[in-house]
Parts: C-alpha cells; structure tokens; sequence
C-alpha cells in the first residue's frame, strides 16, 4: 500500500473524496477540514494499492489537485488494519510488480541533476577503476562499479524518451557526460603525474590479462549491457532495488572511463581507443534496453486499465457495500 496525503481546496478535496470512494483499492480515508492555508483548503489522507495507484492519481490531477494543491505519495513500512488488506486485495496484481509512474519520473528528475556528491562518487570510482586495471584485479574493478553512480542519469534518460519527458534529456545527457568527462579528466591528470615521476611504465599499463575485457570490446558487451539494462530498470520500477547491485557489477562503464584517463596519460592510443568503444557499446545496450523495457512496462499498464484494470464504478460501489465496518473505520475531522 501507499499512503497518499492531499492538499486541495475545498470543492476539489469533497470531489476526490467522492472519487476515493467509489474505488474499493483505497482505504483509511481522513479529511482534516481547513487545515491548510488558513483554512482554505483541507487535508485529505488515504491509502492505496500500490497496483492501481496510477488510476488514483490520475483521477487527483484531473481534479485540478496538481495545480490547486499538493499530492504526496510515501511508502509505509507496514499498514495494519482489515481495510487495506480489503483494498490490496481488491486490486488486480502483485504489489511489488505496480509501477507507480509519478514516483518514477520524479526520481528521474533528481537522477538527472549534477551534485557534488555524484561527481565524488563517479572520480572515485573512476579512480578505483584505473588502479585496478593497472595492478590486474579483478576486485578493484567491481568496486569501482559498485561505487560509480552513473546508472542514475542513464535511468533517468530512459525514462524521457519512455514517457515524453523531453525536458530530461538535456539535464541527463549532460550529468552522465559531464560526470564522465570530470572522471576522465582527473584520472588522467593523476597517472600523468604518476607516469612523469617514473612509478609506472607504459608496458604495466597496457599488460593485464584478468582484466582486458575493459579494452576488449565485443558483441558480448553489448548483449550484456542489454540485460543490465532490463534488470536495472525493473529494479527501479518495481521496488527490487536489492538487484541494482548486480547491476552494476555487470556493466562497464566506470572501467572504460577508468582506463580511457589512465592509457591516455602513458599514450596508449589503442587501449584507450578501445576503452572508448566499450563504453558506448555499453551505454548504447543500456539505453536502449532501459527505454525499452520501460516501454513495455507503459503498454502493459494502458491494457490492464483498459481491459481487466482497476474495478468499475459500479463494481467498487458493491465491494464497499461489502465492508460492513468501513464507515467506522474511516475518519471526517472538523
């Protein structure tokens, strides 16, 4: 279930109640009278199924709600009471397969601005990344795609081009490449100054055989990236965000960058070249398996709500009438 807090005028909050009620997936209804804005608008508080919350929201912004108010969504970590397990069981799925579209893109939205604390994060990985490459270890390598945050922009370009949300793009495309840039760049900058005071060679560099996938591009690359790609964003939708682990240690992203700053600081042309290729073989399987999946995901969801969705009106009304303790159970308060 997801608890939902509204903050409306007074004709649009009395409209969503009626709506509310009419939808056997909804529960816990409260109304806090003139609690908001001196009184001129009410506080609304309810719950609902996480599988057809999509519906209700849509029902909220077609109110007005969006413009006049506010709609809040969270997570509850648990909800005991007889009526949202009525109403969980009311709605058509499983709870940790809805996607609750709202909170997807206003994810994305943070995902694609830079921070301070993503561009760290991505250097240090960046970082881990060319050390690991150059001493051969395959453990350096997986942290460095533990710590590299670069999924979030990436998730976030798939959902502009899934949803329409061209506004995205800009800001995404412009963290991911920025953040890649400023982690090239400080690698480089680091390994030149290493490579000037005579600590590596040019031979250690380019010579490591556990690791020479980064600078062995291939079409396995990209099929992985494809997968990676589908994991991750179900993860993301689907509230699995335990897998985005795997995830992340089965893409090459952060390595290449890695390897790409250090090999051109010692001039190795060909490896950073391939480097280079294995990043986009990687964001492209990325992109287009993220945007894919999220694609279908939408289709998915417009056939259930056409077609075996969200209960009708009619249909609601009776599975309320059901609820012989439902008008005890909720709360009006003036």
């Amino acid at each position: 279930m997801l608890h939902v807090t509204v903050i409306a005028p007074r004709h649009a909050c009395d409209a969503a109640v009626r709506a509310i009620d009419a939808d056997p997936t909804t529960s816990d209804v409260a109304v806090v009278r003139g609690a908001a804005r001196d009184g001129e608008a009410d506080l609304l508080m309810f719950d609902v199924a996480r599988e057809n919350a999509n519906t209700v929201i849509d029902e909220l912004r077609a109110l007005g709600i969006a413009e006049s108010g506010s709609i809040t969504l969270t997570e509850p970590l648990a909800i005991i009471s007889r009526e949202a397990d009525d109403a969980e069981a009311a709605a058509d799925g499983s709870p940790s397969d809805g996607v609750v579209w709202a909170q997807i893109e206003e994810q994305a939205r943070g995902d694609s601005r830079m921070s301070w604390s993503y561009v760290i994060f991505l250097v240090l990985a960046c970082l881990i990344a060319s050390v690991g490459r150059y001493l051969d270890q395959p453990i350096l390598i997986i942290g460095a795609m533990v710590v590299g945050p670069e999924f979030a922009p990436i998730a976030a370009m798939c959902v502009a081009l899934a949803r329409g949300r061209g506004s995205l793009i800009l800001p995404s495309v412009g963290t991911l490449l920025g953040g890649f840039a400023i982690g090239a760049a400080v690698t480089w900058l680091l390994w030149i100054v290493v490579y000037s005071l005579g600590w590596v060679t040019r031979a250690g560099v380019v010579d490591g055989p556990l690791t020479e996938f980064i600078v062995k591009p291939d079409v396995w690359s990209f099929v992985i990236a494809l997968l990676a790609g589908v994991a991750g964003v179900l993860s993301l939708t689907t509230a699995k965000s335990s897998t985005l682990v795997g995830v992340f240690i089965s893409i090459t992203t952060v390595p290449a960058v890695g390897t790409i700053g250090m090999t051109v600081a010692v001039g190795a042309w060909d490896e950073a070249l391939a480097s280079l290729v294995q990043l986009g073989l990687n964001l492209g399987g990325l992109l287009v398996a993220g945007t894919a999946t999220l694609l279908l995901q939408s289709l998915v969801w417009r056939m259930r709500h056409g077609s075996g969705g969200p209960p009708s009106r009619s249909m609601a009304r009776w599975q309320r009438s059901r609820r012989s303790a439902s008008s005890s159970r909720r709360s009006a308060l003036s």
